[in-house]
């Protein structure tokens, strides 16, 4: 598929910088196509990561840039019209796709899919699933939307037969609206949960079950959708569209693969599913739901229970997921987490709580992805914020882009954790943020930063400042 009349076939990735871009660019170049791109941001550490692979990266974008020689120009979904090399495409009638279209007609045709979805979840039960075929010598395609520790990469194809994809519910492309796992064309689908998010594309919670619904309808008869047994509004949505068959996976005494008898260690637990007892490297009940849909599908995929244990026992996580980025002399710990919605934030300071035993926990909030941003999680997002003793929270990102009545009120925000007994300070940003804990954080206290983003650097802040 590289090559076409014995030349290499040639890839322009238009937003090239993005983290899903970037990641699929270096996989397709190691495949043996030839990849060129340009972005609107060209900065560290995608640039290096991409030169690192041999891949030319354009700063900016103008109609100018475009090559004669490019077979198929991948079109991201950060673009949108106006944009001066959207619109020399469209003017010259050249062969554009988006991310997942490139993905189902150059990869995943033929292959055995996996996709892992759900509203949380979805890195994570990804790369441990991802983990399981690699460990077991299956050397699978993958497409993760994170950094998981034992791959070092985003993205891999290798000819595989099977492929693991994280399959998001977001948009496409401009030019197609429908989530990007409606291409991927699964044989296995897991969906972790269902809950509203993305508030920029879906109006409410009926959209994202539609969207769900959707992608269930693919799922061929000889495949297998695993759902949260416990989640009712998986439960709905398959019984409105479940044609393939499905299994319940969960801690409910109905669910098919009922997980028993967990036990919850400071950095490991063991639990049982489906007569097998399997011992993970994490805590929390999450990341227990996160292995047991990986597993359950391992299962279905060929593998033995003896190939899985050996697997999960050597996984090591995902950057961003809970990661510890330092210990002060102070013995403050620093660890980074993705969580940006409500569910995702109470089940990591839960998990932290179980880890960090008598330690006193902050929680520090970046109201920046689409959905906090905005007042649909005013209630919920106080709500998990407070399950720490303490909490920092910055200003709403791109405040000036949302009208009062829908953005999100943080003076609310901060009163209603208060009421709680939970201190809680609103600050304009990072530094402010450090300031704030060089006078209140003790020594011997865990701070959690919950970000979709880099923060400012608030991490290595804090770390040399505390």
């Amino acid at each position: 598929m590289s090559e076409e009349n014995g030349t290499k076939k040639h890839l322009y990735f238009m937003g090239i910088c993005g983290t899903a871009m970037g990641s699929v660019a270096a996989a397709f170049r190691e495949a043996g196509y030839r990849v060129t791109g340009s972005d609107a941001h060209v900065y560290d550490p995608m640039k290096s990561f991409l030169e690192g692979q041999g891949i030319e990266i354009l700063n900016g974008y103008k109609a100018e840039n475009l090559p004669d020689d490019v077979d198929i120009f991948v079109i991201g979904n950060a673009q949108s019209r106006g944009n001066p090399e959207v619109e020399e495409v469209l003017n010259r009638k050249l062969r554009y796709v988006s991310l997942p279209e490139l993905l189902r007609e150059q990869v995943l045709r033929g292959k055995r899919n996996f996709v892992v979805s759900g509203t949380h979840g979805k890195t994570t039960t990804s790369s441990i699933l991802t983990w399981l075929f690699e460990s077991s010598g299956r050397n699978p395609n993958f497409v993760i939307g994170g950094l998981p520790g034992n791959l070092k990469q985003g993205a891999r194809f290798t000819g595989s037969d099977f492929t693991v994809l994280e399959g998001d519910e977001y948009d496409s492309a401009f030019f197609d609206k429908r989530s990007k796992f409606i291409h991927y064309l699964p044989e296995v689908a897991i969906v972790n949960n269902i809950e509203f998010d993305h508030a920029d594309i879906f109006d409410d919670l009926k959209a994202i079950k539609r969207t769900f619904g959707h992608m269930m309808r693919l799922i061929p008869d000889n495949g297998l959708l695993l759902l949260n047994g416990d989640d009712q509004n998986c439960l709905d949505v398959y019984a409105k569209e479940g044609h393939a068959p499905g299994k319940t996976v969960g801690f409910g005494e109905s669910c098919d693969a009922r997980i028993t008898d967990a036990d919850y260690g400071i950095d490991e637990t063991s639990f049982t599913i489906e007569g097998e007892r399997y011992t993970i490297p994490m805590n929390g009940e999450f990341n227990v739901r996160n292995a047991a849909m990986a597993i359950t599908a391992a299962r279905f995929g060929g593998l033995e229970p003896d190939e899985i244990r050996t697997g999960l026992t050597s996984f090591l996580g995902i950057k961003r997921r809970q990661e510890v980025r330092g210990v002060t002399d102070r013995n403050i710990t620093v660890v980074d987490d993705f969580g940006h919605h409500p569910t995702a934030i109470r089940q990591a300071i839960i998990g932290l709580r179980k880890k960090y035993v008598g330690a006193r926990l902050w929680a520090v909030f970046e109201p920046r992805s689409n959905t906090t941003r905005r007042k649909v999680f005013q209630d919920t997002l106080p709500e998990a914020l407070r399950l720490a003793d303490a909490v920092c929270v910055a200003q709403v990102a791109r405040a000036d882009m949302l009208s009062e009545d829908e953005r999100l009120d943080p003076d609310l925000v901060m009163e209603t954790i208060r009421e709680g007994g939970t201190p809680a300070f609103y600050e304009p940003g990072a530094d402010a943020i450090v300031e704030r804990l060089e006078e209140e954080a003790l020594d011997g206290d865990v701070i959690i930063v919950f970000s979709n983003g880099g923060f400012d650097g608030i991490h290595d802040k804090l770390l040399s400042r505390l």
